[in-house]
């Protein structure tokens, strides 16, 4: 019989050839992917050589974003792994165009629009405008696409063809929407929303108060989206040199013209010259060879070609001297750090701050992309663009998709206020909301006591009825933010406060009705800001543009390269949580982030908050 002493010997010895042959797997797997991703970087460094007479191919993947809210690294992983983007950034889209009107290698530009995600309306149009730019440059560009939807059409009609594929569709559904309205849910729930705010147009607490829309905020609503879809429609029927009253006219009489065509979208397109001819991938290719496309080197089935994103390595070259900084603040704005995709006060002070003590860059231009959150971060922004203009450094903001309520509070630390027409903006308001569960307590039975040595104690517990004095400050509070945030734009517009206070009340606004009400300067994209800045620091037409943002350092720069959105795209494709996804899509598009604000003021009840959820898509 053995001896105990043996056993376990040899049953450790065994555990400790079982763990070293699990860590030597691992770390020789580490060392691989890693391998990997240093020879992609190392090769991403020489640019691709051109031949002449080259077609770029501008196939735009993913939702166009000013900045990743994936990470850069996550976006190279699945494009190595040929995975498409998650994202495109719209200055990477904007650089690799401007290079082409430039370069005399790129002799044509295509433009294939199936995989491009959603985009607001100033993004597209700036996308348009780059386009006519190269246009502009004598150089064709023509889009394909097997079927379009509302936004990739907007960017297609600014080539100087368009063309479909025989069976497919094109898809205009004009602009807005739903929103939820909680209150009967809530009632059921016993949960009672105390709502804060000032500007009667300020409607973000409506859904959790009523059972539909007051009718300030349905005026108000109607106007920004007539507003917007009249700029659609005039952009689109420009280019596409139609009548105007047209494209309304069609959707208006579309189920009688549909018959006209015996059912057939492509043929009712094509009838309405919306797009120039319908073809198959096949088709086009061979059109592309008739009008003196040489054949692909690599590939003689189609014409010589470059991508966008390998395109964007040739064209991004480095320069050194004077330069204008670009900071993006993108999407809610809360207090202190934030994760990508959202504008954190503590991480952008930091970057305003470096933009300031670097002697190379001259001026500031603030890209803003938000609908507002936190009136204290949005503040703290704002004073450290006051003290870069104080040290002698034009600040310039430009508007992109949506600078609204915090994003128009940051808006007012600028030298000059540049908009796209199509940007939301305004909303000019502050509120809070103070949710109850005393109802909701009582519905499942359970009681609540305790001490406290202030009322504030007591009072600040959500399952104990709302104390007036709390109410009391909660309104004198909001009234204070709303005071200030009066004062911050008079001061920066020119005007009084109650002038301010005429177009303010939470109203929200187009671009061009922003400018015709005097809430911004110009109207005008990235470009137009970068221009403006430039000047106002007297650089002339030597200068360069460089983006100020956060790197991820050290071990996060692995870690979230090798794994980040891995495990994340694995779930998708295993459908684990696709019952989730499709109740929630099912749901009006806002509901999760309406109901996540919400979640928030359980910490700080009284916080005042600047938002707008005024985003069109």
């Amino acid at each position: 019989m053995a001896r105990p002493g043996l056993i376990r010997r040899f049953f450790g010895f065994l555990w400790r050839g079982i763990d070293f042959s699990r860590r030597l797997v691992l770390n020789l797997l580490f060392l691989l992917i890693v391998g990997i991703v240093l020879f992609a970087w190392l090769s991403s460094d020489r640019p691709p050589r051109l031949a002449p007479d080259t077609a770029l191919v501008v196939n735009i993947q993913g939702d166009v974003v000013e900045e990743y809210t994936v990470g850069a690294q996550e976006a190279a992983l699945a494009e190595a792994l040929g995975r498409d983007r998650f994202e495109t950034r719209l200055r990477d889209v904007l650089t690799v165009l401007d290079a082409a009107a430039r370069d005399p290698q790129i002799s044509r530009v295509v433009l294939v629009l199936d995989e491009m995600g959603s985009a607001g309306l100033a993004t597209l149009r700036e996308l348009g405008a780059a386009v006519e730019r190269v246009r502009g440059a004598g150089k064709p560009v023509v889009a394909w696409a097997e079927s379009y939807t509302q936004g990739q059409y907007f960017l297609a009609v600014h080539a100087d063809e368009v063309y479909m594929h025989p069976s497919g569709a094109l898809l205009i559904r004009g602009l807005g929407g739903t929103r939820g309205y909680y209150k009967d849910l809530l009632d059921k729930l016993g949960v009672k929303i105390n709502t804060f705010q000032a500007g009667r147009y300020k409607s973000f607490g409506e859904p959790f108060t009523r059972t539909g829309p007051t009718p300030e905020a349905q005026e108000a609503d109607a106007y920004l989206h007539n507003g917007l879809w009249s700029t659609w429609l005039a952009d689109v029927e420009l280019a596409r040199k139609l009548t105007a009253g047209s494209v309304m006219a069609a959707i208006n009489d579309l189920p009688q013209r549909l018959q006209a065509t015996e059912g057939d979208l492509a043929q009712l397109v094509l009838r309405e010259k919306l797009v120039d001819g319908l073809k198959r991938r096949d088709e086009f290719r061979a059109m592309m060879f008739e009008r003196g496309a040489p054949h692909s080197d690599d590939d003689a089935e189609t014409f010589r070609q470059i991508s966008m994103y390998e395109y964007l390595r040739y064209a991004t070259k480095p320069a050194t001297g004077s330069a204008v900084g670009v900071i993006v603040a993108q999407g809610e704005i809360v207090d202190g750090d934030a994760q990508r995709g959202t504008i954190g006060s503590r991480a952008v002070v930091e970057l305003i701050q470096r933009a300031r003590e670097d002697e190379d860059i001259k001026a500031l231009v603030v890209r803003v992309d938000s609908p507002g959150g936190s009136a204290f971060a949005s503040e703290l922004i704002r004073e450290q663009l006051a003290l870069t203009r104080k040290a002698g450094k034009p600040v310039v903001v430009s508007m992109g998709d949506v600078a609204a309520s915090g994003g128009y509070w940051i808006a007012m630390g600028g030298d000059e206020v540049i908009a796209d027409a199509a940007t939301i903006t305004g909303s000019i308001g502050v509120f809070a909301l103070i949710p109850n569960f005393t109802g909701t307590m009582e519905k499942v039975g359970v009681n609540t006591g305790g001490v406290g040595t202030t009322w504030i104690a007591e009072a600040t517990d959500l399952t104990r009825p709302l104390d007036r004095r709390l109410a009391q400050v909660a309104e004198s509070s909001i009234g204070h933010t709303y005071r200030e945030f009066l004062g911050v734009v008079a001061k920066n517009r020119k005007a009084t406060p109650d002038q301010i206070n005429e177009v303010a009340q939470g109203r929200v606004w187009t671009g061009a009705q922003a400018k015709e009400r005097g809430l911004v300067d110009v109207l005008g994209g990235l470009d137009a800001a970068v221009k403006s800045a430039a000047r106002r620091a007297s650089l002339g037409d030597d200068f360069r543009v460089e983006y100020i943002e956060h790197e991820p350092r050290g071990l996060d720069r692995y870690l979230s390269l090798l794994f980040g959105r891995l495990g994340a795209a694995l779930r998708d494709d295993l459908g684990w949580d696709g019952l989730a996804r499709a109740l929630i899509d099912a749901l009006p598009p806002r509901t999760p982030r309406e109901l996540a604000l919400l979640l928030q003021t359980k910490d700080q009840p009284t916080r005042a908050l600047s938002y707008c959820f005024c985003d069109v898509r």
